[in-house]
């Protein structure tokens, strides 16, 4: 499986394990990232339009070091997923997505029609932090993750996304579940148990595989056992629903 991510930090976070757990299962999944820190999608649409190679490439969680821009990425080869998202700072704000999101999943479906095209949900910021409290204005993280889960409903109905990938819920259930820690920065996931979840998530979400029983455990910061354990748990209960 080869899978395409039009994003920035959030979906390298996502995608900093998910060719090794995948590995870890003999699963070949093949990630990719299209990587400018903080882009959000209006000018993903402005270097789609000037065919910019202003994209960093990342393969498998790690950069490769090359430049390209969005049309030599999509055309390189047959993409089985292909991810769009808005930029964290943006997503609660649906008049933010268009034009931007219907043209980029317009031209992403030119590109590769045979493509499956997932909605990457964001997450939201840390409780009480300045990002959340000052710079959002919100007085809870639970009220921001309300308004990114109903615009990236909104954003794959608009687009008839084939799935969501649910970033910000699983982070929600793991702060319910008595994680404490999910976030390195207030904002970004933490390099250990936010990043290994995501990574789970969107393991389970492109492939249907069980996660229960994977035994990657190479992280880049330590992650408890019982930790390991409620991250797995948390992802079986949100893709069981």
């Amino acid at each position: 499986m080869n899978v395409l991510s039009i994003g920035n930090s959030f979906s390298q976070d996502a995608q900093r394990y998910l060719h090794r757990i995948a590995k870890a299962d003999s699963f070949t999944l093949n990630t990719f990232n299209l990587y400018i820190g903080g882009c959000p999608l209006s000018l993903h649409y402005r270097n789609m339009i000037n065919e910019e190679r202003a994209y960093m490439l990342e393969m498998n969680g790690e950069s490769t070091g090359f430049k390209v821009s969005l049309k030599e990425a999509l055309l390189n080869r047959d993409w089985d997923v292909v991810t769009i998202q808005q930029v964290s700072s943006k997503s609660p704000y649906y008049e933010t997505y268009q034009p931007y999101l219907d043209k980029i999943a317009e031209y992403v479906r030119l590109c590769v029609p045979k493509a499956k095209i997932a909605i990457h949900q964001t997450w939201a910021y840390e409780q009480d932090s300045h990002r959340l409290n000052v710079e959002m204005g919100y007085s809870n993280h639970s009220n921001m993750f309300k308004d990114i889960e109903v615009s990236y409903e909104k954003a794959a109905g608009e687009i008839n996304a084939d799935l969501v990938i649910p970033s910000g819920k699983i982070f929600q259930r793991l702060i319910d579940s008595g994680i404490e820690k999910v976030h390195r920065d207030t904002y970004h996931a933490s390099l250990g148990l936010g990043r290994y979840a995501l990574g789970l998530l969107w393991y389970k979400m492109l492939t249907g595989n069980d996660v229960i029983n994977n035994t990657f455990s190479d992280f880049d910061e330590e992650v408890p056992q019982t930790e390991i354990k409620i991250a797995k748990k948390c992802v079986e209960e949100i893709c069981g629903i």
